[in-house]
């Protein structure tokens, strides 16, 4: 049987132990074993999730669990009997959607909802691919809902749109296209501009898109380009740093 990419990229989290630092991989092993313990539904998202499906590897020095609102207080006690402090004492953030838990310079993000408020967790979040990380098993948040939550961060000074395009290179001929669309409403544009800068910086790997989709929404369905030159010039011409895929070397 042929692996998929999201199979093969989702491999990958058997090496997070020896990825993290020791204390940290242990803190947050914890914390998914407890949550696990309990039997209250979660799944892993935010830059992780991001990053497992790009094929990168990025630590972002906190674990983002996607709950539901049912289960927010239980899971505020569970941090709390293990030691972990309300980050709000530190930096005041916004209670409606996310509890912030800090413990040894590690943070753990308890996530109910958009920040937009645009939509709330629900039990089709926490029904993504299910992945085994130092004898732990847990699901990650699927990617075309970590591609919905990312779309709306695009802010002054902070921008999870590099997350997005490197998910949509990972991973983006296998994403349930239908359920992102349909979870998107009114906001398809949005969607609709981060695949037409995805054409524009990546066209072979976006060519590989279904074809239905580029239609859908209006677009030029863009033609292969095996330039990699290009992609490498269009790359750094949004960051000069290092930052997508196709442009990094494997011990990068």
């Amino acid at each position: 049987m042929v692996q998929s990419a999201i199979e093969a990229q989702i491999a990958r989290c058997a090496s997070w132990p020896q990825r993290f630092r020791p204390e940290e991989w242990l803190l947050y092993k914890t914390v998914i074993h407890e949550t696990r313990i309990r039997t209250v539904p979660f799944a892993i998202g935010g830059g992780l999730a991001a990053m497992t499906y790009a094929g990168q590897w990025r630590n972002t020095k906190d674990l983002d669990l996607y709950i539901l609102s049912r289960d927010r207080e239980g899971m505020i006690r569970v941090l709390t009997h293990l030691g972990f402090e309300d980050y709000y004492e530190k930096l005041p953030y916004d209670r409606k959607w996310i509890y912030r838990g800090e413990k040894d310079g590690s943070i753990v993000d308890l996530i109910w909802a958009m920040a937009n408020q645009r939509a709330v967790v629900d039990e089709s979040w926490l029904q993504g691919p299910e992945v085994e990380a130092g004898g732990e098993r847990f699901r990650l948040l699927a990617p075309e809902d970590s591609l919905w939550s990312k779309l709306y961060v695009l802010q002054h000074d902070r921008c999870d749109w590099p997350d997005a395009l490197n998910v949509l290179y990972g991973v983006g001929p296998e994403i349930n296209w239908c359920r992102l669309l349909g979870n998107l409403g009114e906001d398809v544009a949005l969607l609709g501009s981060l695949l037409s800068a995805f054409a524009w910086l990546c066209p072979e790997h976006a060519q590989k898109l279904p074809a239905w989709l580029w239609t859908e929404l209006r677009l030029q369905r863009p033609q292969e380009d095996h330039n990699s030159e290009l992609v490498r010039d269009r790359a750094r011409l949004i960051d000069s740093r290092l930052w997508f895929t196709p442009t990094l070397s494997p011990d990068q």
